[in-house]
C-alpha cells in the first residue's frame, strides 16, 4: 500500500497548529506583541521542522505526544528567524507566506520584539515540566535543549546568517557556501530530526543514521530553496523570486548553475535515504519527506 504523504502532512500540520494555538491562548489576546507573534506563527507554512521531529520520533518507536511540544518550539524558532530575516536591516522583504511581513503588518520595533519573544518562548516550552513525558529522562530533555540552542545560536543559524550577509557580492567557493548553509538552514533541520530521535528513544546506530539523513536533507532543502528563488512561482511560494540575484547573494545556482544544482539536490536526497535504509517501515514518512523536498514548489 502506497504511503499517503499528503494525508500525513495534513494530519501533522493540524496537530502542530492546534498545539501552537493552545500555547498562544495562554496569553492575553489583545496585546500587540502577542498579536504580532500569532500573526507570523500562524500564517501557514510547511511546518517541515516540527514534522521532521515527529517523523524521526515515530521512526524509532516514539509517539507524537512525546514530541509535540518540542516540535512546536522548533517552529517558534524557525518563525522568529523568518521575522528577523525579513527586516529592513537584513533581507528587507515585504511578503512572507503570502502575507505582508511582520514589520510591514505592524512596525519594525514590534517585529523585532515578536521575533525575540518567539525565540524565548520556544525555550520556555522546551523546559516546561508540564509538557514533558514522565517516561523520558531529564537528561534527554537537556540534550534536546542543548542541540536546539546550539543549532539556533552563534554556531548555527545566527552564524549562517552573518556569513550570508558578508558573502553578498563576494565570490565564495563551494566549500564556503555549504558551510554557510549548513549553519543557516541545515543546523535547525538536523536538530529537529535529532530531537525527535532522542525523545523517541533511538539507539546509537539509529541516531547516527538520523544525523546523516538530516545533514543531507538540509543540503537538499537549501539547494532547492535557491533554485525556487530563480524559477519558482511567487504565487505558490508566497514570496518574491529573483531576490537572491538582485542582492548578489551566494547561492548554488549562482555558483553551479541550475542543472548542476538540481543534480546536487538529487544526490543529497539519495544520500539521506541511504543513511536510513536499515530502518523499518516506521521510517517511511522520513523517506517520503526527503523525496518531497525535490519536488516541492514552496
Amino acid at each position: 500500500m502506497d504511503f499517503d504523504l499528503s494525508g500525513y502532512l495534513s494530519t501533522k500540520r493540524l496537530a502542530v497548529d492546534n498545539t501552537l494555538d493552545e500555547i498562544l491562548n495562554g496569553f492575553e489576546k489583545d496585546q500587540r506583541l502577542i498579536t504580532a507573534m500569532r500573526y507570523s506563527l500562524m500564517a501557514g507554512g510547511k511546518r517541515l521542522r516540527p514534522i521532521l521531529c515527529i517523523a524521526a520520533a515515530e521512526a524509532v518507536g516514539g509517539k507524537e505526544p512525546e514530541v509535540i511540544y518540542t516540535a512546536c518550539a522548533l517552529e517558534m524558532i524557525h518563525t522568529y528567524s523568518l521575522i528577523h530575516d525579513d527586516l529592513p536591516a537584513m533581507d528587507n522583504d515585504d511578503l512572507r507566506r503570502g502575507k505582508p511581513t511582520c514589520h510591514i503588518a505592524f512596525d519594525e520595533a514590534t517585529a523585532i520584539l515578536a521575533g525575540d519573544a518567539l525565540l524565548t518562548l520556544a525555550f520556555e516550552v522546551l523546559a516546561q515540566p508540564s509538557y514533558q513525558i514522565k517516561n523520558i529522562a531529564d537528561r534527554d530533555y537537556l540534550s534536546v535543549i542543548h542541540k536546539i540552542s546550539r543549532a539556533a545560536g552563534c554556531q548555527g543559524m545566527i552564524a549562517g546568517q552573518i556569513r550570508d550577509i558578508q558573502s553578498e557580492g563576494v565570490a565564495i567557493n563551494l566549500e564556503e557556501l555549504e558551510a554557510m548553509h549548513q549553519a543557516k538552514t541545515g543546523a535547525l533541520i538536523e536538530a529537529s530530526v535529532l530531537a525527535g530521535g532522542i525523545l523517541g528513544g533511538a539507539r546509537v546506530e539509529e541516531m547516527d543514521g538520523l544525523a546523516q539523513y538530516a545533514r543531507n536533507l538540509g543540503l537538499a532543502f537549501q539547494v532547492t530553496d535557491d533554485i525556487l528563488n530563480v524559477e519558482g512561482d511567487p504565487r505558490i511560494l508566497g514570496k518574491a523570486v529573483g531576490t537572491d540575484h538582485y542582492r548578489q547573494k551566494s547561492t548554488y545556482p549562482a555558483l553551479l548553475g541550475i542543472e548542476e544544482s538540481k543534480k546536487r539536490a538529487k544526490k543529497a536526497v539519495e544520500n539521506a535515504l541511504k543513511a536510513i535504509d536499515f530502518f523499518d517501515i516506521r521510517s517511511e514518512p522520513l523517506r517520503q519527506l526527503a523525496r518531497y523536498v525535490l519536488r516541492r514548489k514552496q
